[in-house]
């Protein structure tokens, strides 16, 4: 493993000198990025009340989820804070080596990993906030101590997946997320040292030995550098799918790697959704192949276009079946109804998948929901944007209450014009005389 002086004499030396110099004319953009091609109806934000009378449906906790999520990076925030890294490694090895998921299927290995570093990467985001960083910000006093804990335990895969996931957070952190020509060079370069780094610090371990799908999933994030072979791409992910199974997340992230956008072809994205959806047969049924497409479809014209609607409407079934959680049957709700539901673009064929994925809101509200998720509603009115920064979580699962319940009520307008009131309960929908 290439030790830290080295990376700071090959690459942040000539950092630090392009941070003391204003920047240069190549770093101005050249141009304006084109609009994105798929258009989304403005969310509503504000609704007129729905009067008890006519919809009734449970909403537990709108952030029982995300109370869950912080609870994990508490623990390991709290931890770090004190050197207690001996306990923070075993507590996380124990998560992953036990697959452990929060109901929204989050590995509880990953929020670990993640408030482990948190501390190092709000740092440098913040320091690098208004894009003119101070010639003394801490931009590598966070890295340089976890590199140094790294290196007192240089056989630790779970150590090294921290640092390497910090690394590639503080790289974001100097790109940031838009188009590539809109990056200076300086940012570039900066973005690209650090994930050089991570893939220093990753490339010793070998995932399928040490059975970690933390490992995999960091081997994963280094495809976020742009600049990994196509012929790897599906390989990693099988890899961290085949490791856990039980979690969709990596086949979502899968599905938009192999767009060609990324690193790959429609032609690898059938292929790929296919043969995932054969490999997890057991515990999904056709929804690997669903899962595989969820979010492709939903940023990709063309990917929604070539969409095989019959399988893709199978596997939303099966997962149904297979997971019938109140947490699922809004995710699936949401994103037929609302993230696909939402979205139009011009081109026939695509419009026409979005249609009837659409239509699939119907059956799942019908036959599978059983109380309102809020939160979930709310990202997918924003196409489940992982970038978006969420200031007030009160009003944001309050702009997905209101949205659900139009998108819901509008789904019972029969009943609802016939004098009947929509009530939920545990064994679903039922149409009640007002």
């Amino acid at each position: 493993m290439r030790p830290l002086n080295a990376f700071l004499k090959k690459h942040m030396a000539p950092l630090g000198s392009l941070l003391q110099g204003a920047p240069s004319a190549s770093d101005a953009p050249a141009a304006n990025p084109l609009p994105p091609l798929i258009r989304r109806r403005t969310p509503r934000t504000v609704m007129s009340a729905v009067p008890e009378q006519v919809l009734q449906i449970a909403c537990p906790d709108p952030t029982a989820e995300d109370a869950i999520r912080d609870k994990h990076l508490r623990v390991s925030q709290h931890l770090v804070r004190q050197e207690r890294w001996e306990a923070l490694i075993d507590a996380i090895s124990t998560a992953d080596s036990r697959r452990h998921l929060t109901p929204g299927a989050m590995p509880v290995a990953e929020l670990m990993a993640f408030g482990a570093r948190s501390d190092v990467v709000h740092a440098v985001e913040h320091a690098l906030m208004d894009g003119n960083p101070a010639r003394d910000a801490p931009l590598l006093a966070g890295i340089e101590a976890l590199e140094h804990v790294l290196a007192e335990r240089p056989d630790c895969h779970v150590m090294a997946a921290i640092v390497a996931q910090a690394h590639m957070d503080i790289a974001w952190a100097w790109r940031g997320t838009g188009w590539d020509i809109e990056v200076p060079q300086r940012n570039r370069a900066a973005f690209a040292a650090h994930f050089d780094r991570a893939a220093d610090i990753i490339n010793p371990f070998c995932v399928q030995k040490l059975d970690s799908p933390l490992l995999a999933a960091t081997c994963c994030a280094l495809l976020g550098s742009g600049a990994s072979g196509k012929g790897s791409v599906a390989d990693r992910y099988e890899a961290l799918i085949d490791l856990n199974p039980a979690n969709p997340r990596p086949m979502r992230a899968m599905g938009n790697h192999l767009l060609p956008r990324w690193f790959g072809s429609y032609e690898e994205l059938e292929l790929e959704a296919r043969r995932t959806a054969s490999r997890t047969e057991s515990i999904w049924g056709a929804g690997g192949y669903s899962w595989v497409q969820f979010d492709a479809i939903s940023c990709d014209d063309m990917a929604c276009a070539n969409l095989d609607l019959d399988f893709f409407v199978e596997g939303l079934r099966d997962i149904l079946v297979r997971r019938p959680d109140p947490y699922t049957a809004n995710l699936l709700a949401a994103y037929c109804a609302n993230a696909i539901g939402q979205s139009f673009s011009g081109n026939d064929q695509a419009d026409q998948i979005r249609s009837h994925i659409s239509d699939c809101a119907h059956w799942i509200v019908r036959e599978h929901l059983t109380e309102l998720h809020p939160m979930i509603w709310a990202h997918a009115a924003r196409g489940f944007d992982n970038n978006l920064r969420i200031h007030s979580p009160s009003r944001f699962a309050a702009s997905g209450r209101d949205d659900a319940v139009r998108i819901i009520t509008s789904l019972f307008s029969k009943e609802i014009a016939a004098g009947k009131r929509i009530v939920f309960t545990e064994a679903g929908p039922q149409a009640q005389h007002g």
